[in-house]
């Protein structure tokens, strides 16, 4: 049995609580003998940075380069610009090179979930406009922000995509653009994309003018299997394919690149509960799923996925989803179902 290295952040807010859920659930699949971990712990976000004045130090960066995968757990981030501060997933995406934004958005026994939803967000997650180059003019009478779209990691992403694509049952890759209004940036995302996409053998690939591909996605989401598409682009539609089948509450991604890995529960902080014993772990165990099968344990992760579905169908949702169980009687639940999954 092969004893994977795991590092864990809790973050701000509700993330110590759901951070510490999936841990006790991952603890549980070991005891089962299944799976064996070592642990990590480091720290990143608000509450870090006004102790420290440091929001991710580079002590955090070693962890994650020194484990197989991270798991994240919320954030914080300031209404206004605070100089100093940086936000630890931006960062880190950066710092690391974690250039593909995997979020699925899948059908879950919840309310509000659109049965036959399955599909797959990838973005591109190091350029286009977040990197986060903006002036001003006039006295403030005129903003511009740069985008910046590359060769290379349009090619990396295209290829990453293609392949992600090709191990799903339908083998479908939309790849979602703009180029019809900005031919230089998108054009080249969307040619290049597509050069990589075509190189991968018995896959159907499309390209959809991202405007047109949000429409369907709300109308026809069935239709689709992965879509790849830009780092503003990916943020937006994976929101909105979140909201759906349940909302961001249960929605997980991972943060990818060639040498590491940071999976996330893509919620907020929500300070209005945090401490309460209330907060719903499902995004993040989900999250954790996610980061099972990056580290090849397909099937505890297929097992773990369906467990958590069962504690949501059968069993009492945590209270922040309408139910009236803590968080640690919905890990209880979930560990309950896993027996059975």
């Amino acid at each position: 049995m092969v004893k994977h290295t795991i590092t864990l952040i809790e973050g701000d807010g509700i993330g110590h609580e759901v951070i510490r859920a999936a841990k006790r659930v991952l603890e549980g699949m070991q005891v089962s003998g299944e799976l064996e971990f070592e642990w990590l712990h480091a720290e990143a976000g608000w509450e870090l940075f006004e102790r420290s004045g440091d929001s991710i130090p580079e002590a955090t960066l070693e962890a994650v380069r020194a484990s197989q995968a991270t798991l994240f757990g919320a954030a914080t981030s300031p209404s206004k610009k605070v100089p100093g501060f940086r936000g630890a997933i931006r960062y880190m995406r950066r710092a690391l090179d974690l250039y593909a934004n995997v979020r699925p958005a899948k059908h879950h026994p919840v309310p509000g979930s659109r049965s036959g939803v399955d599909l797959i967000i990838v973005r591109e997650n190091t350029e286009g406009l977040y990197v986060e180059q903006e002036r001003s003019y006039m006295n403030g009478e005129i903003a511009i922000a740069d985008t910046v779209i590359t060769r290379r990691a349009s090619q990396r992403i295209g290829e990453y995509a293609a392949n992600f694509a090709a191990t799903r049952d339908r083998k479908t890759l939309h790849i979602a653009h703009k180029a019809n209004v900005l031919p230089v940036t998108q054009g080249l995302f969307l040619n290049t994309a597509r050069e990589a996409a075509d190189k991968v053998a018995g896959l159907t690939v499309q390209d959809i003018i991202i405007d047109n591909c949000a429409m369907q996605l709300v109308t026809r989401p069935e239709r689709f299997d992965v879509i790849v598409t830009t780092n503003l682009f990916g943020d937006i539609i994976s929101d909105l394919t979140a909201g759906l089948v349940g909302g961001l509450g249960i929605a997980a991604s991972g943060n990818i690149g060639e040498q590491y890995a940071v999976f996330e529960s893509v919620h907020g902080s929500a300070p209005d509960i945090a401490g309460r014993g209330i907060a719903n772990p499902t995004a993040t165990v989900l999250a954790a799923a996610l980061m099972l099968n990056h580290i090849g344990e397909f099937a505890a992760a297929a097992k773990l996925e369906r467990a958590v579905d069962i504690a949501l169908e059968h069993g009492p949702r945590t209270q922040d989803l309408g139910g009236k169980a803590s968080t640690e009687e919905f890990v209880t639940v979930i560990l309950e179902a896993y027996k059975s999954a």
